[in-house]
Formats: structure tokens, sequence, C-alpha cells
């Protein structure tokens, strides 16, 4: 049996910092690790692998211009009114079935990213979702969702029910797609048979251009649709790599009334957001162009998040569906607390929002001016224990409403977006898991010892890598690589993803 190390199932005995490992790593020269790595590769030749994973390795070679990226694949948005078959049409296009399908309107809760492929061409389809349908908000409610996806998109699918013809809620997301600069393909979907394309002509009217007759529960006239959307998407996604060089893109989070406004306000010197002590003043997103220590930055201020998204109507629905397109747009976020009280449940969950976004972290503890010495002890506790799991963020104490410390935001912000941009070389990546797993080896499983056959980061922006396998790394094991991935090369400010790809041996 291979020795387990000091590592063992439980979070809580984790190996503490050793910084011998550090030390062997810089020990290691560049070139030595290269080849080792470039070795480990060559033998990932005697595994199962797909195409998908030799892109991926090809992405992670380092050349004399620097690394390699692959194009950020053509994004096509799928947006349309509740149950006229998005999903369905989502499965269609995937050729399987991984989209939730309910004759139940609205069964999409959240916009969902798939990667797609149509005569060798490849690209990515989300599938929009996310509004309660009820008698009230209903069309705000999916024009707002659609208007989040065209932002996010190269080109739009609108889907209309073609046994139902335009409704008043179509005719409401029509407007805004008129008014977008992406193109529009509109498809008649439900059209079963010949005799339901007659009745597709008349989408003729929305004036988005041609309607396209398709059944996505049948797969009639799909192969059309997409031979039409493969000519419309760019090559290259032009919105997903956008203002890369530009000013940084911060995004100002936090749950309604902690000062969001007030912050902007005194980062542009002036009155430039609404500020009221009623919470949610701040409907829309306010972008800005602020100078803040010698440099130029773009400030979001967004609408305070409020509870239960799904169940929210009107105005804060739409305010939280446009908090989520700017966090999505951004690059580093930073979310405020309001120190006078206690951190919450909706702090956290603004705090996860990011996390799942991918995007570096910053936390400002505002109003630090008005904190007494007991509020002072009961949040350094709170801090210890709810906000343990984003211990790497900076932590900035200002007050808004002065401008107190304001100055201490742009190094934190820079650490975090430096961390956020953070580049491993494959050889060092290889180096580091041939170390940490030689001290600290995964433990056996039902006889077997998964092992980690070679290992790449795959991206940046957030730093991501792709580990290959024999075997399935226990939840545990991956946190104790992340943790380790910090302890050398900190990642300050940045969130880190750790992707496994298990492969089996060829069959001789």
């Amino acid at each position: 049996m291979a020795q387990q190390g000091n590592w063992n199932d439980s979070d809580d005995e984790f190996p503490e910092y050793d910084s011998r490992l550090a030390e062997r790593l810089d020990a290691i020269d560049d070139v030595e690790a290269e080849q080792r790595a470039t070795a480990l590769r060559a033998g990932l030749r005697d595994y199962e692998l797909e195409d998908e994973d030799l892109s991926l390795l090809d992405a992670g070679i380092e050349g004399e211009d620097g690394y390699h990226y692959l194009p950020a694949l053509p994004v096509l948005a799928i947006v349309g009114r509740p149950n006229v078959g998005k999903s369905a049409l989502v499965n269609r296009i995937l050729g399987r079935r991984e989209a939730v399908v309910q004759d139940v309107p609205g069964v999409t809760r959240d916009r969902v990213s798939y990667k797609a492929e149509w005569n060798n061409k490849w690209f990515t389809v989300v599938d929009t979702g996310g509004w309660e349908p009820d008698a009230k908000g209903i069309n705000a409610s999916v024009a707002a969702q659609a208007e989040v996806a065209v932002d996010l998109a190269d080109a739009v699918l609108f889907v209309v029910d073609v046994t139902v013809g335009i409704t008043a809620t179509d005719e409401y997301v029509v407007r805004m797609l008129r008014s977008s600069k992406r193109p529009v393909i509109v498809v008649a979907n439900k059209a079963d048979d010949e005799r339901r394309d007659l009745d597709a002509s008349e989408l003729w009217n929305l004036g988005l251009g041609e309607p396209h007759p398709v059944s996505a529960l049948h797969g009639r006239g799909v192969a059309d649709l997409l031979d039409v959307v493969i000519a419309t998407l760019p090559d290259e996604s032009a919105v997903a790599k956008q203002e890369v060089g530009g000013p940084r893109r911060v995004a100002i989070l936090g749950r309604p009334n902690v000062g969001k406004s007030s912050l902007l306000n005194k980062a542009a010197g002036e009155e430039r957001v609404v500020v009221n002590d009623l919470a949610g003043t701040t409907r829309d997103p306010v972008d800005e162009q602020v100078e803040l220590g010698g440099k130029i930055w773009r400030f979001v201020d967004t609408a305070g998040i409020r509870k239960r998204v799904h169940l929210q109507q009107g105005a804060d629905f739409y305010a939280s569906l446009r908090t989520t397109a700017a966090l999505e747009k951004a690059e580093v976020a930073v979310v405020i607390l309001d120190v006078t009280e206690t951190i919450s449940t909706q702090d956290l969950r603004i705090i996860d929002l990011v996390l799942e976004s991918g995007r570096a972290l910053v936390l400002a503890f505002n109003k630090w001016d008005m904190l007494d010495d007991d509020r002072r002890r009961y949040l350094e506790r709170e801090i210890e224990q709810d906000l343990a799991h984003v211990a790497w963020a900076p932590r900035v104490n200002i007050s808004a409403r002065t401008g107190r410390h304001l100055d201490r935001l742009v190094p934190a912000l820079e650490t975090a977006l430096e961390s956020w941009d953070t580049r491993i070389p494959t050889g060092k990546v290889n180096a580091f898991i041939a170390e940490l797993t030689q001290e600290h080896p995964h433990p056996v499983r039902g006889g077997k010892q998964p092992r980690i056959l070679f290992g790449t980061q795959a991206a940046n922006r957030p730093p991501t890598f792709v580990l290959f396998t024999t075997g399935f790394l226990d939840p545990q094991y991956r946190r104790f690589i992340t943790r380790r991935l910090r302890e050398v090369w900190g990642f300050e400010g940045s969130p880190i993803v750790v992707n496994m790809r298990v492969r089996e041996r060829r069959k001789r």
C-alpha cells in the first residue's frame, strides 16, 4: 500500500503549510521541468483521449511567442417566452438530452451553457430561463432575461411557438432585439408538418428577417437551421474577450443599502448615482470611467441583489438580472459588506455568485468609521466563521461616505487581477504534482489508488487547472491540491478551478 503521508479524509487534518514544497519547485530548472512534462504527456498516448482533450493539451503549450490560446468559441443565445420549446431545441442541436424539458412554462431557471458542434464548427449554446411566470411581470421578466443573453452573445435564436403565433410577450422581446446590434435568427418551432410552414410565414411581421420553420421535437428543419447558424456566427467570439487591454472592469456588488452608490460617487469625485437611505434605490447598473490610484477603471454600480430571485417581480427582478449580467462582463468584483450589521446569508449568496462566475474578488468592509469595539470583536468572529472559504480574498476596510482608506482599494484590485491573470508553465504544474503526490499520495479506495497522469493550466481568468487521472479524486484531495497551489503561487484574490478528466488505458 502506498504511503499516505499526513493527509486523510478530513479537511481539518490536512498537512500544515510546508515551505519546502515551494523550495523544491524553485530548485527545479525550467528546462528540466518542461522536459519532464513532455515525457509525461507522451505517456498519455497509452490512454483513451478525446478530441477535446487534445485541444486542451495544445492550449497548454508555450511557444516562442508565449502561450497559444484557443480562440473563444462564438456564443449563440436561445431566447423566447416560456414553453416555446427552447430547451427541446437545445437538446436537438446538441444531439443529446442535456437541457431539462418539461411541459410546464419556466422550467429553466438559469442561463446554462453547452458546447455544440455542427459541420466541424464548435460554438457555445446558451439556454435561457430564470423567470417565474406570473400574470403581472411576465413580459418584463422575459425581456430582461433575453437582454442578458443577447448582451453576452454573438448571435441570437429567437424561438416562437408557431401553433400559437405572435403574442404580446413575443412583441415585448422583439422591441429589445430590434434595438440590439446582434444578428437575430427567427425560429418558428413546433412546425411539425408543411401546413405549419404557412403559419410560420406570418412571423415575417416581426421585422427580424426570414422565419425558419422547425420541429425541435421531431428534428424537422433543424439541420437547415444549423447551416444558417454556422453562416451567421463569427469564427471567434467578439464578446467573450471584448475590451482586453482596456480599463479593467469592476463590478460593485452588495445587498441593498450597503453603500455601493456612495462608493462610486466618492471614487468618481462627484455625485454620479442617486444615493438614498431607501434600500434598492439603484435599479440599473451605471458604468463609470473612474480615475483611481493613477489608473482608469470602469466601475459598475449594480442594483442590490434581493432574496429569492425567482420570486421577484417587475423592477426588482429586472435589477437582479442586470446585476448578474454586469458581473459576467466584469473582471473583478468588489463585494461591499456593512460592518455595522451581521454578515447575512444574503451577503454570502452574493459572494457565492462571484465564485460561480469565476471573477476575481475583493471584500470591502464599509462604514468602518461607525464601528465600535464591541461590534469589532463580533465582526472578526463572523469573518473567521462565515468567510473562511474566501480567506484568500483581499480585505479592505473603508468608509464610502467619507472616502477613508479608499486608496487601499486600488492595490487590492491590482493584486486580485494579477492573480486572476496568472498562468503557470506546464512544466512547473507537473513538477508541483510530482512533488505533492510523492509526499502525500491519494488514499487507496476500493483497492485502487487514483494517479494523476498529467496536469496543465488550461486557462487563466480564472486560473483553471485540468488533471488527467486514472480514477476519481476525492473532493477533499482536490481541495488539498487547491490549497497547496495557493501556498506555492499565491493567487490572492482569485478563485482557482481544478477539474479532472478520468481516462482509461487503451485496449491492446
